[in-house]
């Protein structure tokens, strides 16, 4: 259960007691990711993040934002996306005045200075390097050109090297002022505390954070001509693929329906890919499958590396488990997989940290929150018939995409195994 309240300045407060636990985690979402930048601001949401960790008035350096925290026991860390950002802390509960100090301190009062700015600009460049040096990561970015071409959301979170180093203080300070918003906002409590403190506390640490703007809009996506193949050739051991589909947006009725049908696809050691391409093929130590939801779009990806000698096999070996999908699942491998949605999910439940994410982010993302009961109840009335029907509709050959890192010859004619 959990309990909501919003501040004049539009700022929402929610919690979840947890009387059982130790720790209090605390959530910041802010609705501000890759996808609201322009092409010139690409990068500026990560960028940001880490500028909010590199000082304030109060704690002038880096070590002693970091100290604040660690120096009671505590985490501390944060996170870009696409559609959202996320400043975090867990601590033991006796702690919870002091995390959420310094949470609103680096939120509210982070100096941006230029000093500060172009030595992290070099860091993040350096990010952005040893995401291009690891083919596992490289081809995760080439899949998401392939879904999303020409729009932010097919762009890495980080940016480019080259928009990476054009972002001025006044570019971050202007979308800063637009996107850090209270109205934009969701505080995320979970733990040993009651709903009323906290909402004390926070109006405290937060009340006085002005709403100036109304909340900032985004790009949508709209489908277009995509190309299905992407081959980078780097001598690497491994040929790692990535092969992708349209999927279903985050409020879809079917998104939990997809979700099923990944389960069974590729998630665990009992999954179909695992057993096949692994087990009784011996094509990949490292192959798995997961779906992603945004607000208007979303997809349903495969990673696999694999033998380079044995992309082609590998590839026709996924597409087959893919095609088997449209037949009708077994009942007992339908309930297999709901037990296991349904356990994972409840044993998330067990952190505090993750049930202060679980509302949070659902939160700041469409303003409702599905409690972990709704969810498993949606999970259980899912039927095999429905698979089959979803499977039948988005698994075509014509939304497919395959990316390819790797030893790879240019005249393998991977695009012309796409086809279910």
């Amino acid at each position: 259960m959990h309990q909501k309240t919003t501040l004049d300045n539009g700022l929402r407060v929610i919690t979840a007691a947890m009387p059982h636990t130790h720790s209090v985690s605390i959530c910041i979402f802010i609705g501000a990711g890759s996808r609201y930048e322009t092409d010139t601001q690409a990068g500026a949401s990560h960028f940001i993040e880490h500028l909010c960790f590199r000082g304030t008035p109060k704690r002038t350096t880096a070590r002693e934002i970091s100290e604040a925290i660690e120096g009671v026991g505590g985490i501390i860390n944060a996170g870009t996306d696409k559609e959202l950002t996320v400043y975090w802390c867990k601590v033991a509960q006796p702690h919870f005045p002091l995390t959420l100090d310094v949470l609103a301190d680096i939120l509210l009062n982070s100096r941006f200075d230029p000093t500060d700015i172009e030595r992290e600009r070099q860091v993040i460049i350096e990010e952005i390097n040893m995401g291009k040096d690891s083919p596992s990561q490289l081809v995760n970015m080439l899949i998401d050109e392939l879904l999303w071409p020409g729009h932010p959301l097919g762009r890495d979170i980080a940016g480019s090297k080259e928009s990476v180093a054009a972002i001025t203080r006044e570019m971050m300070l202007g979308y800063l002022s637009r996107q850090y918003l209270p109205s934009n906002t969701v505080v995320s409590i979970a733990g040993a505390l009651q709903h009323r403190e906290i909402v004390t506390a926070v109006g405290q640490a937060l009340g006085d954070w002005a709403d100036l703007k109304p909340r900032p809009g985004y790009q949508a996506y709209k489908e277009q001509p995509f190309p299905q193949l992407h081959v980078e050739k780097k001598e690497t051991e491994q040929a790692h693929l990535c092969l992708a589909l349209t999927g279903l947006p985050l409020l879809h009725p079917k998104r939990f329906t997809l979700g099923l049908l990944n389960v069974i696809l590729g998630e665990g050691m009992s999954s179909r890919l695992f057993a096949e391409i692994r087990d009784r093929l011996g094509l990949a130590y490292s192959i798995h499958s997961y779906v992603e939801h945004f607000l208007d779009t979303g997809s349903i990806t495969i990673y696999a590396g694999v033998e380079p000698k044995n992309l082609q096999v590998a590839i026709k070996a996924i597409l087959e488990q893919l095609s088997q999908l449209k037949e009708t699942v077994p009942e007992a491998e339908l309930t297999k997989a709901k037990e296991l949605s349904k356990g994972r999910l409840l044993l998330r439940m067990e952190d505090s940290r993750s049930v202060a994410g679980w509302m949070g982010g659902q939160e700041v993302l469409t303003n409702r929150i599905l409690s972990v009961e709704q969810v498993m109840s949606i999970i259980d009335a899912v039927t095999a018939e429905e698979l089959r029907q979803l499977a039948r509709e988005l698994l075509v050959d014509s939304q497919l995409r395959l990316a390819v890192v790797g030893p790879v010859a240019d005249d393998e004619h991977l695009g012309e195994l796409l086809k279910l």
